[in-house]
Order: structure tokens, then C-alpha cells, then sequence
């Protein structure tokens, strides 16, 4: 990493050594001055950003490219001929890590509420982890590191937790009426919120590989009625659940000292096996994790990652920035969406709940504090 406290910044590159940095910016802090024909070194699962007085000129992949009029024509506007295009600029660059940032931490920091069909209201906790990778480096810096200044993996989890939680309330809400049916579903609700979520993240330039959920938590009480249900499950009716009983007291007897007890024992130990295996048989998971790839958002071709057009539709892959509302890609200097017609500034509000006034994302649908349909 060249940051030498000089006049110029000749070579541009970075290293992750942390591991957890997102995005890296040259300066870290204000402006440097970059002269004309100064050495950029991108590696590769890195993006390089390019920036003038805020606004950015130009996006760099993997190689070595050398900063002048060739490569920015929009540079050409900015300097004078009496410099003979060697004076410096007031910029910066961001490098962005485009590598999978796995196990980042998500769950709820007070519990959601839930309106459950059989049990009423109730109040749930849940956690799990979720992978992310950057997929738009521009729409990225752009959406969360110029306006949030978020750098790191510890910065942007606390954000994106908001998302996933709200998110995730709403899936509950329309995929699941009670909880008591919910250890069998707890992969079905993994990939339908993933999902769910992919959309949101891509308005942060954002890519969301995989998403998983460890627990949901309801209280004690709850916890207590899910149990009994699932050892009604295994058992199937009350009747089984005596023959069992009734063939374990058997058993026990068998084991005593007298009558037929160690001939009884040893066949009763037999038995035992092939009477229950039907009810405790392990299903073996099938399938397997797969990457995701890149896509053109479009048209839905497959792309590679350096991929400045669409070879299908000719759609432009780099995107400036995205509607707030209806998610269509803006272009650059943008005022209005020509999608919808609103101001390309414009943030979306907060919905708040008719009923009990708490706040939650624009379009939610079921309110996080009282579980209530907004």
C-alpha cells in the first residue's frame, strides 16, 4: 500500500490485511494529489474506483493501468494544456475487496413480535449467519461507504442486521401460521428469506450468497408446547406412546434377577430395534451448497466478473446508483427515475404501525414491535 506522505501519490495499490475490510480509500482522509501517469495496481477479487470532486470518473479491474487522459477521457475537460498534462488532481480511489465475506453474525437485538394462529402473540428471538459479496463496487461505495462511511465487515453487519430482521418477520408472517410446526421448516425459511433479501441487498451493490438460521427462540412456554408436539409427532398418538412405555416396563422386568428374565432380556433387546427404527431413521440432506453467479439484472445471462455490458441485451453492468423505490439503475447526474418519475435523492420513509407507532422499513409488511399487518 503506497501512502507515503509525499506530494504525489506515483503507485496506487492494497493489500487486505485484515481480512475484514470492504473497501479501502486512498487518502484515508480528504483529497491526495494524483498526478497524471500514476501507477494503478488492481489485483485480483479487487475493483478499483476512481474519484474527482465526489464524483466518480471511472472503474478499474484486475491489472496494472496507468492514470491518464487514455483511460479517463473525462479527465481531458479537467486539466489545462499549459500544465502539459502533468499537474496533479485533488482525488481519491477506493479499492473495493470483491471477495466472499463469509460468517457474518445477524439476529434480533429485541424480540419481534409474532401473531401466531394457535398460540396468539408471541414474541420470538432468532440468529444465524449470512455471506455477502460486493457484485457493484460503484453502487456500493456510492450507497453505503460515501454516505454511511462504512468500511468493514463490523461496520456494515450492524446495518444489514436491520434488513434481515425486518425481512425476516415479514417471511414468518406469510410463511408460517403457527410455531409449533416450525423445527420442520427451518430450511425452507433459510432459503425463502435469502430470497427475500436478495433484492434489498442489491440495492446496496451488494450480493447475497447464502443466508442461514441457527435458532428461532420463542419463551420458555412455548418452547415447552413445541416439544410436546414433536414427541407427538414421533409417536403419533397416545396409544404408541403407552405400547412403548409398556414394552420399555417389559424390558426392565426381563432385566431382573428371576423367572425367564435373561431369556426375555436378550430377546426383548432384539426386538427393540426393528420395532422403533421406523420412527427414529436419520434422513440424509440431499443436494449441496452452490456458488452464485453473476447475472445481468436484466436479462438474466450469465456474465463475467469484469463485465461492463450485457453480451445479450447490452444492458450497462456498472451501476451508479439505484432508485430508492422502484430499484431501477440510474444514470450518472441523474434527477428523476425514469421508471417511476421520483427524485433520484429522494429517501424513502420509514412505514410506521397504525397501531402502536413503531417504525419499519419502507415497504414491510407486518410491524416488528406489536406483529400487527401494517
Amino acid at each position: 500500500m503506497a501512502t507515503n506522505n509525499v506530494v504525489f501519490l506515483e503507485v496506487l495499490e492494497w493489500f487486505d490485511e485484515s481480512g475484514t475490510e470492504l473497501v479501502h480509500r486512498i487518502p484515508e482522509k480528504g483529497s491526495g494529489e494524483i498526478k497524471f501517469g500514476a501507477q494503478l495496481t488492481v489485483r485480483e477479487s479487487q475493483a478499483a474506483v476512481f474519484f474527482y470532486k465526489g464524483k466518480a470518473i471511472e472503474v478499474f479491474g484486475p491489472g496494472r493501468h496507468t492514470l491518464k487522459t487514455a483511460n479517463i477521457p473525462i479527465l481531458t475537460k479537467i486539466a489545462s494544456l499549459p500544465w502539459a498534462l502533468t499537474s496533479p488532481l485533488r482525488a481519491e480511489v477506493y479499492f473495493a475487496n470483491m471477495k466472499v465475506f463469509t460468517n457474518l453474525k445477524w439476529g434480533t437485538r429485541d424480540p419481534v413480535a409474532f401473531k401466531d394462529s394457535e398460540l396468539g402473540l408471541v414474541r420470538l428471538r432468532a440468529f444465524g449467519v449470512f455471506n455477502i459479496q460486493i457484485i457493484q463496487p460503484l453502487l456500493f461505495i456510492n450507497k453505503l461507504v460515501g454516505t454511511q462511511g462504512m468500511y468493514t465487515t463490523e461496520e456494515i453487519e450492524e446495518y444489514l442486521n436491520r434488513v434481515i430482521v425486518s425481512r425476516f418477520n415479514d417471511h414468518m408472517g406469510e410463511t408460517i401460521d403457527t410455531i409449533l410446526s416450525l423445527p420442520s421448516k427451518y430450511e425452507q425459511l433459510s432459503e425463502g428469506l435469502c430470497g427475500r433479501l436478495e433484492k434489498d441487498f442489491s440495492h446496496f451493490g451488494l450480493g447475497l450468497s447464502h443466508l442461514y438460521i441457527n435458532a428461532i427462540t420463542p419463551p420458555t412456554e412455548v418452547q415447552q408446547a413445541i416439544d410436546d408436539r414433536s414427541r407427538m409427532g414421533v409417536f403419533k398418538d397416545m396409544n404408541k406412546l403407552m405400547q412403548m412405555k409398556a414394552a420399555m416396563a417389559m424390558e426392565k422386568a426381563a432385566a431382573a434377577e428371576g423367572g425367564a428374565g435373561p431369556g426375555m432380556g436378550m430377546g426383548m433387546g432384539l426386538m427393540m430395534p426393528a420395532m422403533f427404527a421406523q420412527y427414529f431413521s436419520a434422513a440424509k440432506p440431499e443436494g449441496g451448497d452452490t456458488e452464485g453467479s453473476f447475472s445481468c439484472p436484466e436479462c438474466g445471462s450469465a456474465l463475467s466478473g469484469d463485465a461492463r455490458f450485457c453480451p445479450q441485451c447490452g444492458h450497462q453492468q456498472v451501476i451508479f446508483a439505484k432508485c430508492a423505490h422502484c430499484g431501477k439503475n440510474l444514470t450518472p447526474n441523474a434527477k428523476f427515475c425514469s421508471r417511476c418519475g421520483r427524485p433520484a435523492d429522494e429517501k424513502p420513509l420509514v412505514r410506521v404501525c397504525a397501531k402502536c407507532g413503531g417504525q419499519n422499513l419502507p415497504d414491510s409488511i407486518y410491524c416488528n414491535q406489536c406483529g400487527e399487518k401494517l
